[in-house]
């Protein structure tokens, strides 16, 4: 009987992790099934873009796994019992469940609310294809002179607030941030970003928190309200509840906590990659929800299993760690900051023209890297180990 591998969700991390196991496991010896809600592949790094109004390239899930042996299965996902080692879900014919012998989560994340009342109500967000598709909507039906606000500084809200007011010159465009613009980059980033934001027209609010969202605009701790046609909400990730609801151990973000194979650390067939797992970086630090942290962690999560499976008694060791922050301004000019280990600014960085380029090369890798998961002839190792000896602990 062929061992079954589940994975759940075809972000980066997901689609990544199942297309390395393909390559690397035998087809004769395992059924790879991912399951995802959307037919394509979604370049969630270029949702501000979407948003902005450009058209994408689609990359069908079918035809990624073309010729891999990789199973894709449309529908939503609604819970895991990790007890039983089934997934229930629901599809256009209604509900079901799935087996599976090791389950990879990687249902990743959206936007996260914080608990401010009417951001579900009024506002917008970029997390995903659909409240990207919305936004966009809403923008093209905006007149000239009307006020949109990006609530957020971070990387999600900088790129946002600037592709916006890039393609939409006539709006009135501003940034709501929490702590200073850009203030975890150098000093030379910093001014970089300011004198972009200068050049875009964008109105700046630092040191600025949302308390709430009202129909036309926002209002901060110290009682000021900031007006505004249209507030688009990105202040960070959060993830389903569907990990803490199956009795999976998880931190207080409700990231399934894993070792440093990305196993989580509570039930051994369970594995969590991209922003659904809590996994340590350099220092012990948590890895940063993001695409850079999701593709290794893949390639962690895939090696280890792969190894688990063959025999192995040694586990691979996948390089999780942080070489630069793509950062978008627009199409033409963009921030290259380049980072420690452990994700800290180090004083060299790219910009302007060269530093876009540089982010658009970044993007087309990450996708191209979703259909070439090893990019040289792999040989395909056939399965070795039990159940019980792939769940074990190996050094």
């Amino acid at each position: 009987m062929k061992h079954r591998i589940v994975v759940l969700g075809a972000g980066y991390a997901g689609a990544t992790a199942a297309g390395r196991l393909a390559r690397r496991l035998h087809p004769d010896d395992i059924e790879i099934t991912v399951v995802n809600a959307e037919a394509d592949f979604v370049e969630r790094v270029r949702m501000h873009q979407l948003a902005a109004g450009q058209d994408l390239p689609r990359r069908e899930l079918s035809r990624v796994y073309a010729g891999t042996g990789v199973r894709v299965r449309l529908a939503r996902v609604t819970g895991v019992d990790v007890d039983r080692r089934t997934v229930a879900l629901t599809d256009e014919h209604g509900s079901d469940e799935i087996r599976y012998d090791t389950l990879v989560y990687a249902l990743g994340s959206t936007a996260a609310e914080h608990g401010v009342p009417g951001v579900a109500e009024h506002a917008y967000d970029i997390a995903g294809r659909p409240s990207a598709l919305r936004l966009r909507d809403r923008l093209a039906h905006l007149a000239a002179g009307q006020r949109v606000l990006v609530v957020g500084g971070g990387l999600t809200g900088l790129e946002a607030v600037t592709e916006i007011a890039e393609s939409r010159p006539d709006l009135q465009v501003a940034i709501a941030a929490r702590g200073g613009l850009g203030d975890w980059l150098n000093d030379r980033a910093r001014q970089h970003l300011r004198g972009v934001a200068d050049r875009l027209g964008i109105t700046v609010h630092e040191h600025t928190d949302v308390v709430r969202v009202e129909p036309d605009g926002v209002v901060t701790a110290d009682g000021t309200t900031i007006p505004a046609t249209v507030t688009v909400w990105t202040t960070g990730f959060a993830v389903h509840p569907i990990a803490a609801a199956s009795g999976l151990t998880v931190g207080a973000t409700g990231q399934i906590v894993v070792d440093e194979t990305m196993r989580s650390v509570s039930h051994p067939d369970v594995y969590a990659v991209g922003d659904a797992g809590l996994a340590a970086g350099p220092g012990g630090k948590p890895l940063r929800m993001s695409c850079a942290s999701g593709t290794p962690m893949a390639w962690q999560a895939a090696d280890a299993i792969a190894a688990r499976l063959t025999g192995r008694t040694k586990m691979p060791n996948a390089p999780l760690r942080y070489f630069n922050q793509c950062i978008s301004l627009g199409r033409r000019d963009g921030i290259i900051q380049y980072v420690t280990a452990d994700d800290r600014a180090k004083p060299s960085l790219l910009t302007g023209r060269l530093a876009a380029r540089y982010k658009e090369v970044v993007c087309k890798g990450a996708a191209w890297g979703i259909s070439h998961p090893i990019p040289y002839p792999v040989r395909r190792h056939r399965v070795t180990a039990t159940r019980r000896e792939a769940t074990a602990t190996v050094s």
